[in-house]
C-alpha cells in the first residue's frame, strides 16, 4: 500500500501541470468584460480620451492588453475611476479585477493590504518640482524650506524619512488631496511640491501656464516601482496579469509590433517568438488561456515600447525619457522572463 501511494505521488509530480481557472478569471469570462480600477485623471497613465466615455494612458493600455489576452478583444474593458484613498479598499472589496492606478509596489501593500504585485510597468521615484525662477537646482537648496505633500499614499512618509536622514529640516505642508497640494504650490505657499516624478511631470504639463517655468530636480529620494495590482488569494489570475506584461516586454525585445505581429507569427523562425505567438506549443494552456493570448494582446495595444512611447514617452505630451524603463539590453531595467 505504501509503495503504491509513493508511485502515485511520483506520477503526479511528473505529470504536466495545467492552470485551472481561478475565481477572477471565471468572473471575467462570465460577464465578458474586465473591470479595471484607474485614476480619474492622470495624463499619460489614465485620462479621458477624445471620444466621449473613452480612456487613454499607460495603465489603460495594460488593462486593454489583459482583456484582449483573456477575452480576445481589448475593447472588453469597463473602467472604474476612483480616488487615491479608495483604490486598495475597492480592490479588496472586489469592485474590479485589476488595479492599474500608478500604485507603488511596497512590502506592506504586497503582504498586508489584500493586494498582490504582478510586474513593474514603470520605474518611478519621488522627487521635487520647483519654480525655475527660484534658482533651486538641488534638493540641498531646499533645507529648512516648506514642502507641499499629500497625506495619502506614501509620499509624506518618504519625505519625513529623507528629511530626517539627511537633516533637511523640511517644514511639511500636508494636504489630503493632490489637487489641494498642487494649488498650494502654484500659489507659492511652499518652495517645492514633492511626489512621484511622473506626477510632477503631469503638474508641469497640465497645471502651469508655461511648463518651462518649473523644473523637476534631478535627485530622486525613493524607489517607486509602479504596476498593476490584483487581489491576493487568486494565484491563477495573478499569473495571467504577470505574463501578459512579460509578453509585452518580450515582444519589444524581439521587435514584434502591433503592425507586424501577424507577419512575425507567420514567418519569424525564432523559437521563442513561435511559442509567444501560439505557433509552437501552447503557452496559453499554462495560464488557462487560448494559445493566441499574446497575439491578441499585441494586436490590441502593441508592445511595451509602443505603449510607453504614445502615452508618456517621445510621442506623448509628457515626453518623458525611457531612462530606467528602457529594455535591459539598452541600459534599462525592463527584462522579460523567458517564455518557454
Amino acid at each position: 500500500m505504501h509503495l503504491r501511494r509513493c508511485l502515485a505521488l511520483a506520477v503526479l509530480a511528473l505529470a504536466p501541470w495545467a492552470a485551472q481557472a481561478g475565481p477572477t478569471l471565471e468572473a471575467v469570462r462570465a460577464r465578458d468584460a474586465l473591470l479595471c480600477g484607474i485614476s480619474p485623471g492622470m495624463l499619460g497613465f489614465s485620462h479621458p480620451g477624445a471620444a466621449p466615455g473613452s480612456w487613454e494612458g499607460m495603465d489603460v493600455d495594460i488593462c486593454r492588453a489583459v482583456a484582449a489576452a483573456v477575452l480576445g478583444s481589448g475593447d472588453k474593458v469597463k473602467f472604474v475611476h476612483l480616488q487615491v484613498d479608495e483604490r486598495l479598499p475597492a480592490l479588496r472589496e472586489g469592485r474590479f479585477d485589476i488595479l492599474a492606478f500608478a500604485a507603488s509596489y511596497t512590502m506592506s501593500r504586497d503582504t498586508s493590504m489584500g493586494a498582490q504585485a504582478t510586474v513593474v510597468t514603470y520605474y518611478d521615484g519621488q522627487g521635487f518640482l520647483v519654480p525655475t525662477a527660484s534658482k533651486v537646482r538641488s534638493t540641498r537648496q531646499l533645507r529648512g524650506k516648506p514642502i507641499c505633500v499629500t497625506t495619502t499614499g506614501s509620499s509624506e512618509q518618504t519625505l519625513q524619512e529623507y528629511s530626517g536622514a539627511q537633516k533637511m529640516g523640511f517644514k511639511l505642508l500636508r494636504f489630503a488631496r493632490f489637487k489641494e497640494a498642487t494649488e498650494a504650490y502654484l500659489a507659492r505657499r511652499c518652495a517645492a511640491i514633492s511626489a512621484d516624478a511622473t506626477s510632477l511631470a503631469v503638474i508641469r504639463r497640465t497645471q502651469t501656464p508655461l511648463p518651462a517655468d518649473h523644473v523637476i530636480l534631478p535627485e530622486l529620494i525613493s524607489k517607486e516601482p509602479l504596476g498593476p495590482l490584483v487581489r491576493r488569494g487568486d494565484d491563477e489570475w495573478a499569473l495571467i496579469v504577470s505574463w501578459v506584461v512579460q509578453g509585452l516586454i518580450a515582444a519589444e525585445e524581439h521587435g514584434i509590433t502591433r503592425a507586424n505581429v501577424a507577419q512575425q507569427a507567420a514567418s519569424n523562425p525564432n523559437a521563442e517568438v513561435q511559442r509567444m505567438l501560439g505557433r509552437s506549443g501552447d503557452t496559453g494552456k499554462m495560464i488557462g488561456l487560448e494559445r493566441d493570448w499574446l497575439l491578441n494582446a499585441l494586436r490590441a495595444t502593441g508592445n511595451y515600447g509602443e505603449i510607453f512611447a504614445r502615452n508618456v514617452g517621445a510621442d506623448s505630451p509628457l515626453g518623458l525619457p525611457r531612462g530606467l524603463n528602457a529594455l535591459w539590453n539598452h541600459g534599462g531595467l525592463q527584462y522579460a522572463l523567458p517564455i518557454r
